[in-house]
C-alpha cells in the first residue's frame, strides 16, 4: 500500500511547468498582510508606554502598579506563541488571526471605561497580552517557512522588522491623540484599527501554497499540508518537553531572554518615561521611538538579508554586544540633549530585533525546518519573560530610586553576556542537539 493511501502525504508532489515569469507570487500577497497584521500587534503592545503618564496623572496610580499590567503583557505576548503556532496548525492562519484581531479590539476598547487597577491588569495585561501573542512574531515565522523555500531570511526579517514599524507608525500618532484628545480616545482608536483589519484577512490571507495549486516561492514542488489532528495544547508541549532536553534550546532561550529584557521591556517600556523624568516632553520621547522603528526597519531586513549568507553565531554576538555598549551609553546620553539622545535612537534602533532572522535560522538547523516555528514560539517565550521581567523591575527602580540609571546599565551587562552565549550555540554536532525527529514533535 503506497503512503498516500495510508492517510500520510508524499513528502513531495512534481507540480507542471512553472507560472510564466513575471508574474507575483501570492506568497507576496500573504507576506504583505501578514506585515499588516503584525504592524497593528506591535503598535497595540507598545501602546501602554504612551500611557503609564497619563495614568498616574488620572488614576494615581504608580509606576510599579503599571508596569505590573504590562509585564502581564509582556509575559503573555511571548507565552501565547507556542500555542499559537499549534492553534494555527490546527485551525488555519484566516481564523487564527481573525479571531486574535477581535479578542484585541475588544480589549481595548474596553479599557476606556476601566477606574481600578485590577481592571487595567485584567484588560491591558491578561486580554490584549493574549490577543497580541497571537500576531507576533511566531506568526511572521511561520508564514515565512510555510510560503517561502527562497529568501525565507530576508522575508522573516521584514516582517519582523513590522513590530518595530508598528512603533514608527503608531507612537508619535497616539501620543498626539493623547495630548489633544485624552488617552481613553487611544484606546478606541487602536480597537477600531484591529476591527478593521478583519475584512482583509478573510479576504486574503490563505493557509498554505498547496492550498492555491502552488509550491512555496522559489521551489517546483508542491508540500502538502501534514496530517493533522493532535490537540494544538499537546502539541505545543511536546515542543516543549523535546526543548528543555537539549543544550542549544537553552542557550537560544537565555539569549532571548536578555534580547527581551533590554528592548520592548525595558527601552519599549521605559524609554518614554525616562525621557519625561529629564524634562524632554512626551511627544518628543515617542517620536524618539519611531527613530528606532524606522532604524529597525532598516536593520532587521538587513539583518534578514545577511542570516541568508553569514554564520548565524557571529550575527548575533555582534547584535548582543553592540546592543550592551549602547545601553551602557544610554543614562549618559540625557545630559548631551535631545542630539545625544537621538544619536542612541539610531544606533541602537539598527540592532533593536536584527537578533530574530538568526535566532529562527539556529532554532531550524537545530531542531529541523518543520518544527523551527513551534521550537522559536517557545524561544520566543523567554524573550517575553526577560520582557515583562525587565518591564516590573525597571517600573520598581524608578519607584525606588527616581530614575533608571541601574535598570539601563545592568541590561547593557547582561547584553555582553549574552554575546559571549551566542558563540557556543550549537557547538556540539547536530545529532546531540537535534530533536528525535520532527514526526515525533507532531505526534505522528
Amino acid at each position: 500500500m503506497s503512503p498516500s493511501s495510508q492517510g500520510r502525504p508524499d513528502p513531495a508532489v512534481a507540480l507542471p511547468p512553472a507560472p510564466a515569469p513575471g508574474r507575483l507570487h501570492y506568497a507576496w500577497v500573504v507576506a504583505g498582510v501578514t506585515f499588516v497584521v503584525l504592524l497593528v500587534g506591535a503598535g497595540i503592545r507598545a501602546t501602554p508606554s504612551i500611557l503609564i503618564v497619563p495614568w498616574e496623572r488620572e488614576f494615581g496610580w504608580s509606576a510599579a502598579t503599571i508596569s505590573l499590567a504590562i509585564a502581564l503583557n509582556i509575559f503573555l505576548y511571548g507565552m501565547i506563541g507556542p500555542f499559537a503556532v499549534a492553534l494555527i496548525e490546527r485551525f488555519g492562519l484566516r481564523r487564527s488571526v481573525c479571531t486574535a484581531l477581535v479578542i484585541l479590539a475588544v480589549g481595548t476598547a474596553a479599557t476606556a471605561w476601566m477606574r481600578t487597577p485590577w481592571q487595567m491588569i485584567l484588560l491591558w495585561g491578561l486580554v490584549v497580552g493574549s490577543g497580541t501573542g497571537m500576531v507576533a512574531n511566531v506568526l511572521g515565522a511561520t508564514v515565512a517557512g510555510r510560503w517561502f523555500g527562497r529568501h525565507r531570511g530576508l522575508v522573516l526579517g521584514i516582517l519582523t522588522a513590522s513590530s518595530a514599524t508598528g512603533q514608527l507608525v503608531f507612537l508619535p500618532l497616539l501620543a498626539h491623540v493623547v495630548v489633544d484628545h485624552g488617552w481613553r480616545a487611544v484606546s478606541l482608536a487602536v480597537a477600531a484599527t484591529a476591527l478593521a483589519l478583519v475584512p482583509l484577512v478573510l479576504l486574503l490571507l490563505r493557509d498554505r501554497p498547496a492550498d492555491l495549486g502552488l509550491p512555496r516561492f522559489g521551489e517546483t514542488a508542491l508540500q502538502p499540508a501534514p496530517v493533522g489532528g493532535i490537540n494544538p495544547a499537546r502539541r505545543a508541549l511536546m515542543g516543549l518537553a523535546a526543548g528543555l532536553r537539549s543544550r542549544d534550546f537553552w542557550l537560544l532561550s537565555g539569549t532571548f531572554f536578555i534580547c527581551g529584557a533590554s528592548t520592548n521591556g525595558l527601552v519599549g517600556t521605559h524609554l518614554i518615561p525616562a525621557c519625561i523624568d529629564h524634562g524632554i516632553p512626551e511627544v518628543t520621547a515617542a517620536g524618539l521611538l519611531a527613530l528606532m522603528g524606522l532604524c529597525d526597519l532598516v536593520g532587521t531586513t538587513a539583518s534578514g538579508w545577511l542570516t541568508d549568507r553569514f554564520d548565524s553565531r557571529r550575527l548575533l554576538a555582534w547584535y548582543y554586544g553592540l546592543r550592551g555598549l549602547s545601553l551602557i551609553f544610554l543614562p549618559y546620553s540625557f545630559d548631551l540633549s535631545f542630539y545625544g539622545l537621538s544619536l542612541f535612537a539610531v544606533f541602537y534602533g539598527l540592532d533593536w530585533i536584527a537578533t530574530v532572522p538568526p535566532t529562527v535560522n539556529l532554532a531550524g538547523r537545530v531542531f529541523g525546518e518543520e518544527n523551527a516555528a513551534l521550537m522559536f514560539g517557545w524561544i520566543a517565550a523567554s524573550h517575553q519573560i526577560g520582557a515583562a521581567v525587565a518591564a516590573w523591575l525597571a517600573g520598581t527602580i524608578r519607584t525606588g530610586t527616581g530614575d533608571y540609571f541601574g535598570a539601563f546599565v545592568a541590561a547593557g551587562i547582561l547584553c555582553l553576556i549574552a554575546a559571549m552565549m551566542a558563540l557556543f550555540i550549537g557547538a556540539k554536532p547536530r545529532a546531540e542537539a537535534a530533536l528525535p525527529a520532527g514526526a515525533q514533535l507532531r505526534g505522528a
